[in-house]
């Protein structure tokens, strides 16, 4: 329960004092829950979301949660780098790293241990389908993300990946903007 904070742990975080804190939940900008007891609590994400908002500086202690990892496969080093660019450059400081082919994927996957996967699935080894329907069955990967990007599908096989597993599907050339945006909602971020 390391990501959950006291109200008084969380002033301690924003560097404010307890009031400030309940204050801010009860007027809605930081979301908590309360115990059986009564006690409020909230989630390290959410009161980070809001300190980024309101320009809050967080602290780079021990609190801080991990660092979200994003694994991007695609056999093209131009969108790789592309991609992972424009990911690291964006404010929720993603740990981002990539694999060329759907072996190396494969030991990222198992090793890097991503929350989202960004894959191409029109690559030579990969067989897209498989990939999707592998992570989303196995216990230690199940809640991982996928966004799967193709030139060649329609939208019966972009409804046939969602079967599989994939969270969005998006055709290339890729609206940058968009997937960050995506990237951003499906790990809850905004």
């Amino acid at each position: 329960m390391d990501d959950i904070l006291t109200v008084f742990k969380a002033s301690k975080y924003c560097n404010v004092s307890p009031k400030s804190i309940i204050n801010w939940i009860e007027s809605g900008h930081i979301k908590a829950y309360k115990t059986v007891g009564g006690h409020r609590r909230i989630k390290i994400s959410d009161l980070e979301n809001f300190m980024r908002k309101q320009g809050i500086p967080i602290p780079e202690d021990e609190m801080t949660e991990e660092r979200i990892r994003i694994l991007v496969v695609d056999d093209d080093p131009i969108i790789v780098e592309t991609i992972v660019q424009a990911l690291e450059e964006d404010a929720y400081d993603y740990e981002v790293i990539s694999a060329s082919d759907g072996f190396e994927a494969g030991i990222q996957v198992n090793h890097f241990k991503p929350h989202l996967l960004i894959l191409d699935i029109m690559m030579p080894d990969i067989k897209g389908y498989e990939v999707c329907k592998k992570i989303k069955s196995r216990e230690d990967t199940k809640n991982t993300k996928i966004i799967v990007l193709s030139a060649y599908l329609d939208e019966e096989k972009f409804k046939k990946m969602k079967e599989y597993g994939a969270d969005i599907c998006f055709s290339k050339p890729l609206p940058l903007p968009q997937l960050k945006e995506e990237v951003a909602r499906l790990l809850g971020l905004n």
